[in-house]
């Protein structure tokens, strides 16, 4: 089935489900295609957003959505603390999100606020390659990213466990 924004000749608009593009075109072509509101025959498709497919998350058996596996050469990642009284985290994003920080705490070397100069020397060769995590202001991130540095910007919500 596919869902079409339709106008009629008049103006206004409404809704349409149809099989496929083919069976809206032949219904309007034979003139099946009746506008609600004033009986105009002569609809045509409206302007329409997109729909963007999303993609599917695992949920273990315990209810709890999986986090996505992080790569062995992952980006090195600038934790940005969520604001408790400015951001409402829905608890699913929230499980993924302390899940992702467990990982990056596990997996990868706390540089504190010096992490735009350490991802610069990691980039140079300067030092040992490797995923680092650390705090940096915007500028700096977003001059890392001019840099051809990789890095992610993670929302940074409490642990789990505390």
């Amino acid at each position: 089935m596919i869902h079409y924004q339709l106008r009629c000749g008049a103006g206004h608009g409404f809704d349409g489900w149809f099989k496929d593009s083919a069976t809206f075109d032949a219904q309007a072509a034979r003139g099946l295609i009746a506008c609600p509101e004033c009986g105009d025959t002569a609809v045509n498709r409206a302007l329409m957003a997109p729909r963007v497919a999303r993609r599917r998350m695992v949920v273990d058996q315990s209810g709890a959505p999986e986090a996505p596996a992080v790569p062995e050469t992952a980006p090195q990642a600038v934790a940005e603390n969520v604001p408790e009284k400015t951001a409402v985290v829905p608890d699913q994003v929230r499980a993924v999100l302390q899940r992702i920080r467990a990982e990056i705490e596990r997996t990868s070397d706390y540089v504190g606020p010096e992490f735009a100069e350490e991802a610069r020397r990691i980039h140079r060769g300067e030092t040992e390659r490797r995923s680092i995590y650390g705090e940096s202001t915007p500028e700096q991130a977003d001059s890392l990213t001019e840099e051809g540095i990789e890095v992610a910007r993670i929302p940074w919500v409490p642990r789990a466990d505390g």
